[in-house]
């Protein structure tokens, strides 16, 4: 960590910071009495059942465990390309990943049932299965980018920035692939396609750029510190080249659903006949999390407030696009026997129904606040952004 920056903890009134935790501690509470209902009663009392079996819970931890891998794109544009300018907000990067990650895994496990089984998962891996094997994928991630920040924070190791940075970027890569391809290898019609893979990689850097801005944004209004036009102008073009590539993916990943015969019944239920699908699909994805961002990023010269809309608007737009994908994916029918009709007692040919139940959606917003809570803990016991960006950003000039 070059000598210039003066790092420092949040500051601010002690009763101001305590009644933010205070404020997080609420839902909080409410996702823990989610938790121990749908425990203590089954999956029953959810909107889940045999045909939907991740629900609103798993959109919002699958959303989270992306944007983490993204967030991470800052810390690496910094140390691993040499990107001066985000030096100074390096590790607020790294903590940020490691906490929303630690959210979106928090909200698996008290999603999947059975959690107190939850240790057999972890001791006894099936080698042959993706899902299983993530478990690798995410404790390489967390200590990979732990030990990263613990080479920025201390000044012995600063010299060990960069390798530690690489192995940190190489666990991103791998993280977030395998995400994708776990909807790339599954053989539902909705998913079956190796664009997953890079569909993911733009989604993770277009979400994880948004949650970043938002949080720094935050925590320099929590103390006034003023941002260096620099900085957000690299922040705006990042967010727009992400938002595109997103896009880009979207409408390619589509297309080839509708091009291909085996697909296109799934692509029109999506484009046209899926009902709250299609609408989260245009108005949620496309439209509020894509079209309207950059709308306002084209421009040369925005005001935070404008980046700032950008921002929470493809994070919405995110959450639209995981329930289409993981919700939608489900609620439409496997194909057992392409070209003929299926009819059984148990839904076979059918549009499945889901509606999430109000303990889904508190347990939801309980791994949020997780995040924003473990984030506001770590800035005000540890010193990892400069007393003065603007500075910051001169010294590195």
């Amino acid at each position: 960590m070059a000598a210039s920056f003066i790092y420092r903890e949040l500051t601010g009134p002690s009763p101001r910071y305590w009644g933010l935790l205070a404020l997080l501690g609420v839902p909080l509470a409410l996702a823990a009495g989610a938790y121990f209902y749908i425990e203590h009663y089954g999956h029953i009392v959810t909107g889940m059942d045999n045909q939907i079996v991740w629900g609103v819970p798993h959109v919002f931890a699958l959303f989270l465990v992306v944007a983490a891998t993204g967030v991470l794109n800052i810390a690496m544009a910094a140390s691993v390309f040499g990107k001066a300018v985000y030096r100074p907000v390096a590790p607020l990067s790294a903590l940020v990943s490691l906490a929303i990650l630690t959210g979106g895994l928090a909200l698996l496990m008290l999603d999947l049932g059975r959690s107190d089984r939850m240790i057999v998962a972890i001791t006894q891996l099936n080698p042959e299965s993706l899902f299983a094997l993530r478990v690798i994928f995410y404790d390489g991630f967390m200590l990979s980018v732990g030990v990263y920040l613990w080479f920025l924070l201390e000044r012995r190791m600063n010299r060990y920035i960069k390798p530690a940075a690489i192995v940190a970027f190489l666990w991103q890569l791998l993280l977030i692939t395998t995400t994708g391809l776990e909807f790339g290898f599954n053989f539902r019609a909705a998913y079956d396609t190796l664009l997953y893979a890079p569909m993911f990689i733009a989604y993770a850097a277009a979400y994880g750029t948004a949650v970043f801005v938002l949080i720094l944004f935050a925590v320099c209004a929590w103390e006034e510190r003023p941002l260096p036009e620099a900085l957000s102008g690299r922040l705006k073009k990042l967010l727009g080249i992400s938002v595109g590539a997103s896009l880009f993916f979207t409408v390619l990943f589509l297309g080839s659903k509708y091009e291909l015969v085996r697909s296109r019944e799934v692509a029109r239920f999506f484009l046209f006949d899926g009902g709250v699908y299609t609408a989260l699909l245009w108005l949620g994805q496309i439209a509020l999390g894509a079209v309207v961002p950059l709308a306002l990023l084209w421009r040369a010269q925005i005001s935070r407030a404008s980046l700032t809309a950008a921002s929470a608007l493809v994070v919405l737009g995110g959450l639209a696009q995981m329930y289409v994908t993981l919700i939608g994916g489900q609620a439409y029918p496997q194909i057992l026997f392409p070209g003929m009709l299926e009819s059984s007692s148990f839904f076979d040919g059918e549009i499945h129904p889901y509606t999430p139940s109000v303990p889904e959606l508190l347990l939801s917003l309980g791994g949020v606040a997780l995040a924003a809570a473990l984030i506001a803990v770590a800035l005000r016991a540890l010193a990892l952004l400069p007393e003065r960006l603007d500075q910051a950003a001169r010294a590195q000039a």
